[in-house]
């Protein structure tokens, strides 16, 4: 049942918070008027799950849901039954959010409902993907399997995930930086010291230069601004559509190199999903029509639901994925391969594993890479700022000297 997060007066006219669970909020009104509470507001959602963002819930982090499937597989492998392994995790209080939803999800079950089920009325924690395999296991009897594969898949998203915002982290404090230096110079040094090289006669290039860029900015800098936040929001707003997620995505993957390496993040996202759903025993067309989501792009989902129909009409999978051009030669005759010796399920994340790796190595050379180019862009800019400066003061210089 859903949590209702409360604020009632007594009848000696104190307010009092709280949370109550209920079937619904005329139920929870119900619950107040019993216990002679007098409500002023009744929100769904308990204290834990409110977002900072008014509609929102909060989200669970991949490592509170990492933890969570390891301890739910341990449980039922030791033979604990899911209401009480739901019960003991609840009781657990190691992190609120997840307390009140696994409390919401053990009430839903005990009300007779699949445990996929109750886990799909919480979005804000568990994805798509992981309820259909949960759902998967429930009905061919190896959750604690499903679980546990759910659990290692989370924990390595999670690591890829910090690895990539901590390498991220010194390329984007220099750029920061940079564009600081950039800014105080062009803002408060260029405008004190232009008034003095304007009197000594023609200026260098350079230094006309340097004057023509902070005049445009000074004229046109807030109405470029002005511009971009507006495209900007357009923008977003047209990638919320379908048309527009998928005009987004085909961009995303032409970029040069870094498209490249989103295709490949999404690829072996794809092919580890599939392998393991295989490896749980379920059928090819359900893991397909399940891992296609989690490719993460719409434009790579299409060319999967292509192999989907492939394999509807008794073809092969690797056909549409090589004629897609999305997915390299070399894993696609892997996969033909593995179709032909009824290997799927091992090749898929034997590709993920050995790719996954590969993908990473080169994400770790381009951060590194970074670095020292931002690094360089920045000499570049306050160079070009110094000798612009510095250049009709040493002409003057030599001239009265």
């Amino acid at each position: 049942m859903p949590t209702y997060t409360y604020q009632a007066r007594t009848v000696d006219g104190q307010t009092v918070t709280g949370v109550l669970t209920a079937e619904n909020q005329q139920a929870a009104l119900r619950s107040l008027d019993e216990r002679a509470l007098f409500p002023i507001e009744v929100s769904e959602g308990g204290q834990a799950s409110k977002s900072i963002l008014p509609g929102r819930r909060r989200r669970l982090k991949l490592r509170v849901l990492a933890t969570f499937y390891s301890q739910f597989a341990d449980l039922l492998r030791a033979g604990v039954p899911v209401m009480r392994s739901l019960d003991v995790l609840a009781r657990q209080k190691s992190h609120p959010l997840l307390t009140e939803i696994l409390n919401e999800v053990r009430d839903d079950v005990a009300g007779g409902e699949t445990l996929a089920d109750a886990m799909a009325k919480h979005p804000n924690a568990f994805s798509e993907l992981h309820i259909a395999m949960v759902r998967a296991g429930e009905r061919g009897g190896f959750l604690e399997d499903v679980l546990a594969r759910v659990s290692q898949f989370t924990e390595r998203q999670d690591e890829l995930r910090n690895k990539l915002v901590g390498s991220m982290i010194y390329p984007c404090i220099l750029l920061t930086a940079g564009v600081g230096v950039v800014t105080f110079l062009m803002s408060f040094v260029v405008p004190k010291i232009r008034p003095v090289l304007e009197r000594g006669g023609q200026l260098p290039p350079l230094t006309a230069m340097l004057f023509g860029i902070c005049d445009f900015f000074t004229t046109w800098g807030l109405l470029l601004g002005a511009g971009a936040l507006i495209f900007l929001v357009v923008a977003v707003t047209y990638c919320r559509t379908a048309a527009g997620r998928k005009t987004f995505d085909r961009l995303i993957l032409r970029i040069p190199v870094l498209g490249r390496i989103l295709t490949m993040v999404a690829i072996c996202r794809f092919c580890r999903i599939l392998g393991t759903m295989l490896q749980n025993g379920v059928p090819i067309l359900q893991s397909l029509k399940v891992s296609k989501e989690s490719a993460g792009n719409l434009v790579l989902a299409e060319e999967i639901e292509k192999a989907t129909d492939s394999v509807t009409k008794g073809e092969t999978v690797a056909g549409p994925l090589g004629a897609s051009g999305l997915f390299p030669i070399d894993i696609v005759d892997m996969i033909a391969v593995a179709e032909e010796s009824n290997t799927m399920d091992t090749v898929l994340v034997q590709i993920a594993d050995a790719n996954e790796a590969r993908t990473a190595r080169q994400i770790d050379l381009g951060v590194r890479l970074l670095e020292p180019l931002l690094l360089l862009v920045m000499a570049v800019l306050v160079l070009f700022i110094a000798l612009a400066l510095l250049v009709p003061i040493l002409t003057s210089s030599s001239r009265g000297y």
